[in-house]
């Protein structure tokens, strides 16, 4: 029977007795067990029942095999031991085999549906514990809606609408029915469908109905899809009740435009005024300059012709002639600040010549005062020309006016090109600022004054040792500020003075008129 059997292709193992097959049955698995009636020790029927015993091999199917006990008795012995048949010897082959594969089949099929349904236990557990977890996590997300302030609600991705917390119902009589926008707007229905078409985010202004007052409010619809892998599983939304932050902005918006308009009548007023103050400015200073002419041209011819033998009256009459000439250049110095206001016209301008000019026409001073000045290579600029000459000559001029009395005045001028409209800004061969230093060996200042230097009028020296108006660098100030660009100073006293001027390389634009 064994060789019959491994030749169809079956694993065969055997036992001699009914203990060697039980010992045989706790170590191996097996498909099918044949077993002979007549054993010694122990018979098959003890055999079968013992295997019934055992959890591993419950189930494994028996046929009972014997030649000798074939009553009908010891048939169904056979089957109430655990048995599935029963065959009496001499045995057909065809029938063992057909009955061997039968039951083999059989056995693996169970074992198979064993696995099957021990697979879908597994799995309706793992169902019911994300079931719970799920349930958990819907909750924490009611909770969360349920305490917010505007209209929460959840949607399905076929637009149905799945959760809604209290709020809802200020709009709404249930769920099932959606808040009523205006009249001549789109339906809610309709902006919920765009949403869940498209797959995208929506924010969108709506104004719903109240049932309580029946009013129309604004509120701000936003719609966010809740994805869970490549797909979406719900929709979240919220109205926010933007009513009267809209009504506020509208308020802000009227009042900012009024405030707008008012400020461009203020600015038409203030160039009116500028313009007035200006033309005021130019025939005042015509006007004064021609007594102040009389004033200097009779008080000469005086002091020359009738004052020279009397000392005293010699004395007032030179103060007369002074004052009235330090009244001429105040006036002089006022017009041309009342003039920066006016718009002018950018120009590339060569600051070499500029610079060359001044010293040209201030040649004589130099020689008086024995001074040396060193002016490096400098580019061309977009500058209006006659204003950057006023903040030359103010700071040459002042350079050499305020010298020690012990030192001959040195002054250099170096101009570079850097990075950033700033006196401190690093050196780049191309950059779009160039910053002009003027160096003096001069008096210097107190740095704490700073501030003052470029206000109109501010001195910091005594008048009768030093002359001026106070306004030369208030109008080189006034310039720069024209110009787009910024202007410093830094001072030892007894050591001397840097002036630093940075300006743009080309003008971006015209600059307005400064009121």
């Amino acid at each position: 029977m064994r060789k019959t059997l491994e030749l169809y292709k079956f694993e065969v193992d055997t036992a001699l007795s009914g203990e060697e097959a039980l010992k045989k049955i706790l170590k191996h698995s097996y498909t099918l067990i044949i077993l002979d009636v007549q054993m010694p020790s122990m018979d098959g029927f003890e055999v079968a029942e013992a295997i019934s015993g055992y959890s591993k091999a419950k189930d494994i199917p028996i046929i009972f095999l014997s030649a000798v006990n074939k009553d009908k008795r010891f048939i169904v012995k056979g089957y109430d031991s655990g048995g599935i048949d029963y065959l009496t010897k001499p045995v057909d082959t065809d029938v063992l085999l057909m009955k061997v594969k039968t039951f083999s089949r059989l056995y693996q099929q169970s074992q198979e549906l064993k696995l099957m349904h021990q697979s879908l236990r597994d799995e309706v557990e793992v169902r019911k514990l994300v079931e719970i977890a799920l349930s958990k996590k819907v909750n924490e997300l009611h909770t969360t809606l349920e305490v917010l302030p505007q209209i929460a609600f959840t949607l399905t991705t076929d637009g149905r609408i799945e959760y809604a917390n209290r709020n809802w119902f200020k709009y709404a009589d249930n769920i099932a029915q959606l808040p009523e926008t205006l009249p001549m707007d789109k339906s809610m229905q309709a902006y919920l469908r765009e949403a869940i078409e498209l797959g995208m985010p929506l924010e969108k202004e709506v104004y719903l109905k109240d049932k309580l007052d029946k009013s129309y409010r604004c509120h701000l619809l936003r719609v966010i899809p809740v994805r869970e892998g490549e797909g979406i599983a719900k929709w979240i939304g919220t109205f926010t009740d933007i009513g009267h932050q809209k009504q506020a902005n509208e308020i802000l918006e009227q009042k900012v435009k009024e405030r707008t308009e008012e400020l461009i009548e203020i600015n038409k007023s203030l160039e009116a005024s500028n313009h007035d103050l200006q033309q005021f400015a130019s025939v005042a200073s015509h006007d004064l300059k021609e007594p102040l002419r009389k004033i200097q041209l009779f008080g000469t011819i005086l002091r020359d012709k009738f004052l020279r033998t009397d000392p005293n009256a010699l004395s007032y009459m030179e103060r007369i002639v002074g004052s009235s000439e330090r009244m001429a250049r105040l006036i002089n110095d006022l017009l041309s600040y009342s003039r920066l206001s006016v718009t002018n016209i950018y120009e590339l301008t060569d600051l070499n010549v500029v610079v060359d000019e001044i010293l040209s026409d201030l040649e004589l001073t130099i020689m008086e005062k024995d001074a040396a000045i060193h002016v490096a290579k400098m580019p061309q600029i977009e500058v209006v020309p006659g204003q950057i000459r006023q903040v030359f000559q103010n700071i040459i001029s002042n350079a050499l006016k305020f010298t020690r009395v012990d030192m001959a005045p040195e002054i250099s001028i170096t101009a570079e090109l850097v990075a950033e409209n700033l006196p401190g800004s690093d050196v780049q061969p191309m950059g779009p600022y160039c910053r002009i230093t003027i160096s003096d060996n001069g008096i210097g200042f107190n740095e704490k004054y700073l501030s003052k230097i470029f206000t109109i009028f501010q001195r910091l020296h005594n008048s009768e040792l030093y002359e001026g108006t106070g306004i030369g660098l208030a109008i080189a100030k006034k310039v720069i500020d024209k110009h787009q660009g910024v202007i410093t100073a830094s001072s030892t006293e007894g050591v001397g003075t840097s002036f630093i001027i940075v300006l743009p390389v080309q003008q971006a634009r015209q600059v307005n008129p400064q009121p």
